[in-house]
C-alpha cells in the first residue's frame, strides 16, 4: 500500500469537505473538528481552570472586565445582525473573568470563555486599553481560531505520517533527520505564520468591535506601545514568533483606522 499517496488523498478530502466560511473575514477556513465537539470541551476546561485559580470578584476591576466584555459582545451581535448572520453566536456562552496572576496576559477559549490576568491591568490602564484587549480576545472566538489551530495540527500530524512512510526504508539517522527537518519547516514556515495571521485578524476585528462599542480605536496604539515597553525589546524575531512584532502590529493598526471608523459610523458611532 502506498501510504504517501493515501495520506495525500485523505488530506485532499479533508480540505474539500471540512471548510467553513467565517462571516467576519469572508474567508473559507479549516474546520476538521466541529464546534459541537469543541465547545463542550472548552466550557469544561474553562470551568476547571477557574476552580483551580483565584478568580477576582466584586471589585471595580472585575466589574469593569465584565462590563466591557459585554459591550464588545453586543457590538459583535450588532455587526452580525446587520450583516445577515443573526444565528452565528447561538452556541456561544460568553463569560469574562478576572484571575489573580502577575502574568501580563489575557486569553479566550472557543465559545467565548475569556480570562484577564490582573497583571495586564497596569498595561491596559484605561477603559479603551481594556477594550483593545477584550476586542482582540473576543475576535479570536468569533473567527474560530481555536478550531483552525486544531485543524492545522491535524494536518501537521498527517504530514508527519506521510514523511515517516516516505523514509520508512531508510536508515534510522535519515529518518530522524527527515522528521526533524519536517518539524522545523512546518513550525517556522507553517504554524507560526498561521498564528501570526490569526493575531492580525484578531487585531483588525477587535478594532472594529471596540469602535462599535464606543471606544476610540486610536487608543489601541498607545496600549501596544505600553506592551512593547513592557517587553523591553526581548521578543524573538518576528519569523520565529507566533505573534507579529509590536512595530508590525502598530503599523497595521494605523493603516486600519480609517476603514474601522467608517464602518463604525454605520452603527451611529463617530470619533474626531
Amino acid at each position: 500500500m502506498n501510504y504517501k499517496k493515501l495520506t495525500s488523498g485523505f488530506v485532499a478530502i479533508l480540505l474539500v469537505a471540512a471548510c467553513a466560511t467565517n462571516p467576519f473575514t469572508g474567508k473559507s477556513t479549516m474546520a476538521f473538528v466541529p464546534n459541537s465537539e469543541i465547545l463542550p470541551s472548552s466550557f469544561q476546561q474553562y470551568s476547571q481552570f477557574l476552580s483551580e485559580n483565584k478568580v477576582v470578584t466584586n471589585t471595580p476591576e472585575a466589574r469593569k472586565v465584565d462590563q466591557i466584555g459585554t459591550k464588545i459582545k453586543v457590538a459583535a451581535e450588532r455587526w452580525l445582525q446587520a450583516n445577515g448572520h443573526p444565528e452565528y453566536l447561538k452556541d456561544y456562552q460568553w463569560e469574562y473573568r478576572l484571575v489573580e496572576s502577575k502574568e501580563v496576559n489575557a486569553w479566550c477559549m472557543p465559545g467565548g470563555k475569556i480570562v484577564f490576568y490582573t497583571g495586564i491591568l497596569p498595561i491596559t490602564q484605561t477603559d479603551a486599553g481594556l477594550a483593545t484587549v477584550m476586542g482582540h480576545e473576543v475576535a479570536h472566538a468569533l473567527c474560530n481560531h481555536g478550531q483552525q489551530r486544531m485543524s492545522a495540527g491535524l494536518l501537521q500530524q498527517l504530514g508527519a505520517i506521510g514523511v515517516g512512510a516516505a523514509v520508512g526504508n531508510k536508515s534510522a539517522e535519515t529518518q530522524q533527520l527527515a522528521m526533524t527537518a519536517y518539524g522545523v519547516t512546518t513550525q517556522v514556515g507553517g504554524m507560526m505564520p498561521f498564528s501570526r495571521k490569526h493575531e492580525s485578524e484578531a487585531d483588525k476585528i477587535g478594532l472594529l468591535l471596540m469602535a462599535i462599542a464606543g471606544y476610540n480605536p486610536e487608543e489601541a496604539i498607545p496600549f501596544w506601545e505600553r506592551m512593547g515597553a513592557k517587553s523591553g525589546g526581548q521578543a524573538p524575531p518576528e519569523f520565529l514568533s507566533t505573534h507579529p512584532s509590536d512595530a508590525t502590529r502598530m503599523a497595521q493598526i494605523r493603516e486600519l483606522l480609517p476603514a474601522v471608523k467608517t464602518e463604525a459610523a454605520k452603527f451611529g458611532v463617530s470619533f474626531k
